[in-house]
């Protein structure tokens, strides 16, 4: 496949999804009842919750200045806010763009290599990468009887531990493929996996890797708080239970790389993800538009905000 056709289809394929998906959700809720639900929420929570979204973003563009510190790079924090709003616009139009715009708005107000500003993303998303894995581990910790008796009410337990066993051998065998494979993908998997361990590492070398890991902890503890209150403004959310809401938030999160920004993608994950605990079909879906709609509104205005501003802000302070 040329490159020019992958390119095509990396940036048409996510959008046609998000198209798909919206029409899916609408169908599930339609556009007149998704409205009722806007109009009756309580917007108190819907504006904690964004209050909760915008702390984790300003959290992240204060972190990322612990990672260039200890490479010389003492950047304004302004530069950082905004490049970090930025890359979340950006986002939404192509996929994975944000990252490059801002490696590259740091290197043009900042002057900081871009390869030196890229690889101190690549490590922190290796950090958030394993808080992630940290939260499904204790979400499977804290639901393990209630997924376990969903499991078993859903599948045949037979059929549960033949995938089990049938997973761990692929796992056995992906593990020695890679590390006596020599092909191209397997050498690609192998600097991957380097790359990783290398970005975990220089976590713990940095000079502020407390002050790191608590804002790794503290933006990760204001998603899932921002996730959380927001429930509260859908009457008919009242009461669901936490391990609902934790394994929303997981479905949610991974639902936003499927489509630009989670575009369509993020009601239906969180209603898939609620379905489980037996909560009804609209509030789920109309709850998953709420929230999506609320940080994207955060994210669509500061960023744009963001790019207006920086050549301004730096010609001032230049």
């Amino acid at each position: 496949m040329k490159p020019s056709i992958k390119r095509i289809l990396k940036i048409t394929l996510p959008i046609l999804l998000g198209v798909f998906l919206i029409w899916y959700s609408l169908s599930k809720v339609s556009f007149s009842e998704l409205m009722v639900y806007f109009k009756n929420a309580d917007y108190f929570w819907i504006v904690l919750g964004m209050f909760f979204g915008l702390l984790s973003h300003l959290s992240r563009a204060y972190r990322w200045r612990f990672q260039l510190e200890p490479m010389g790079y003492h950047i304004k924090l302004p530069n950082s806010i905004m490049a970090v709003f930025a890359t979340y616009l950006i986002n939404y139009t192509i996929p994975r763009a944000g990252e490059v715009a801002r490696a590259s708005i740091l290197t043009t107000y900042e002057g900081v290599p871009f390869e030196k500003g890229f690889g101190t993303i690549v490590a922190e998303r290796v950090a958030d990468l394993i808080v992630v894995f940290a939260i499904i581990a204790l979400t499977l910790f804290l639901q393990f009887d209630f997924i376990l008796s969903f499991l078993t009410k859903s599948f045949n337990p037979k059929s549960i531990v033949i995938g089990l066993l049938i997973f761990l051998i692929a796992v056995l065998i992906f593990v020695f493929y890679i590390r006596k494979g020599t092909s191209g993908i397997a050498l690609k998997i192998k600097t991957f996996i380097r790359g990783l361990t290398e970005g975990v590492l220089s976590i713990f070398k940095m000079e502020k890797k407390w002050a790191f890991i608590f804002h790794t902890l503290f933006i990760w503890t204001m998603y899932i708080l921002m996730f959380y209150v927001t429930s509260f403004s859908v009457a008919e959310l009242n009461g669901i239970p936490f391990g609902a809401i934790l394994i929303g938030f997981i479905s949610a999160s991974f639902s936003i790389a499927a489509t630009n920004g989670g575009i369509g993608s993020y009601p239906i994950a969180v209603y898939a993800a609620f379905s489980i605990f037996g909560i009804p079909e609209d509030p789920s879906i109309a709850f998953g538009w709420i929230v999506w709609t609320s940080q994207t509104l955060v994210l669509v205005v500061l960023g744009g905000l963001s790019l207006l501003l920086l050549p301004i802000y730096n010609k001032v302070k230049g």
